[in-house]
């Protein structure tokens, strides 16, 4: 297994508890706009769908709780929050090289980049164009409940792309996915065929990673990089929204961001994303251009 310092593991009374957890904020991480197929519960824990699993987690202190896990799981769930990774130290390397990101990374102390699975990351951001997250969470949950296997009682995995290759167009019609469902086809049947290998993504030069997913039709720049991101693991990857695109002009003008931050553009992307939305950078630059 990989090493985790720091972390603790033990199964008690059916959950599987991780002591020592640093650096994790829950609902910045689950509801952030990274993934798409958890809720957060009345008792503070967050329920959802990962790596095949159903999935609840709480954090409580620097204690995370995997509900209903035993202690085989544990490198799942250590790998899937990226806990190998010292975001404290990334946070404050961050912090030195510009007063803003020390402001951003102040702002989004506890993000985290989820290390999710390459296909359901590649699909999910090619739902989310042109939409907002409560509708993109309703997309891939009824994706899922049409054509992913049951994992539990009203708990489905995400579809196989072999799955959905085998589709025609108007049998995702109850997904209510409009023209993006046809993006999605495409995607599967290039990943089904061969043409696409998922794998060679991760250790692929970045840029060719870039341009292999950009051949599906309808992914982008902003959906390549999402999907490298999330999926792949490609912390160089450094997805880009109106949020990042004024952030960066106003933060850093047409020097952007500064290259000691290239290296985790990825993380970087998560913090001044969180602290963009919540000082509503660039609105007030927006609005004159509007005028």
């Amino acid at each position: 297994m990989q090493e985790y310092p720091g972390i603790e593991m033990e199964e008690r009374g059916g959950d599987l508890l991780l002591r020592g957890v640093r650096d994790l904020d829950l609902r910045q991480t689950l509801d952030g706009g990274q993934a798409f197929r958890f809720s957060e519960q009345p008792d503070g824990s967050f329920a959802g769908v990962a790596r095949r699993r159903k999935l609840r987690v709480r954090l409580d202190g620097d204690v995370l709780t995997v509900f209903d896990a035993p202690l085989s799981d544990a490198a799942v769930w250590l790998d899937y929050f990226d806990l190998a990774r010292d975001y404290g130290a990334i946070a404050r390397a961050l912090s030195a090289a510009h007063p803003s990101l020390a402001a951003a990374c102040e702002r989004a102390r506890g993000v985290r980049v989820l290390r999710q699975d390459g296909w359901e990351a590649l699909c999910t951001f090619i739902l989310s164009q042109n939409n907002n997250i409560p509708r993109i969470k309703g997309l891939v949950a009824r994706l899922c409940e049409c054509f992913g296997g049951e994992l539990a009682p009203d708990t489905y995995d995400f579809p196989s792309p072999q799955r959905l290759a085998a589709c025609a167009q108007e049998d995702l019609a109850p997904v209510r996915a409009g023209f993006r469902a046809a993006y999605v086809l495409d995607a599967a049947r290039r990943v089904a065929s061969g043409e696409i290998d998922l794998d060679a993504l991760r250790v692929m030069p970045y840029g060719d990673a870039a341009g292999t997913l950009r051949r599906i039709k309808g992914v982008g720049p902003k959906v390549a990089d999402c999907a490298l991101l999330y999926g792949f693991g490609r912390m160089e990857a450094f997805p880009r929204d109106v949020w990042i695109n004024r952030a960066v002009a106003t933060l850093f003008g047409e020097a952007g961001l500064p290259d000691c931050a290239r290296e985790s553009a990825g993380i970087a992307q998560q913090f001044l994303f969180a602290y963009a939305r919540a000082e509503k950078i660039g609105v007030e630059a927006r609005a004159k251009k509007d005028a």
